[in-house]
């Protein structure tokens, strides 16, 4: 028998000041009893980028392959996995349903192959609500901006 995987918890989220705008992405991994906080920023993206970013950013901080839940406020992340859209975008050759180019699909394809090396499973929490680690999320992402506005 093969060695288990890790199980790791991450929660993620993203803002923008404008949309598009600066904006700013939030991540809190969790193993067992250690808690590390990530947190970034660019000039000019849009919400749904910082999203996509903060995800991307903690499956990019784990050293192995591991088992995650992974907690996002965002329904495009977890639809886009839950409902099949990228199964669609892959089998359309990366066209939505309409026929038109699928936004962010440089990001998309970022961590679609993240996907592949660890086994994710995708959890949609409710975005500005009583979850104490989705809330430090977004704390972590607005700080980020408003440093960038900074600096």
């Amino acid at each position: 028998m093969g060695k288990s995987k890790k199980c790791v918890t991450i929660y993620t989220d993203g803002a923008c000041s404008g949309n598009p705008g600066p904006g700013g992405w939030g991540v809190v991994l969790i193993y067992g009893d250690h808690k590390k906080e990530l947190s970034g920023a660019m000039q000019d993206t849009t919400n749904n980028r910082m999203e996509l970013v903060a995800v991307i950013s903690g499956l990019q901080a784990l050293k192995e392959p591991c088992a995650v839940d992974l907690y996002t406020d965002s329904a495009y992340v977890h639809n886009a996995f839950s409902n099949g859209w990228l199964d669609n975008w892959l089998r359309n050759g990366w066209k939505t349903s309409a026929k038109k180019d699928v936004i962010n699909q440089d990001l998309w394809k970022q961590l679609l192959s993240l996907t592949n090396v660890h086994n994710v499973t995708f959890h949609k929490v409710k975005g500005h609500a009583d979850n104490d680690l989705n809330n430090r999320c977004d704390q972590l992402a607005r700080e980020a901006v408003a440093n960038l506005k900074n600096d």
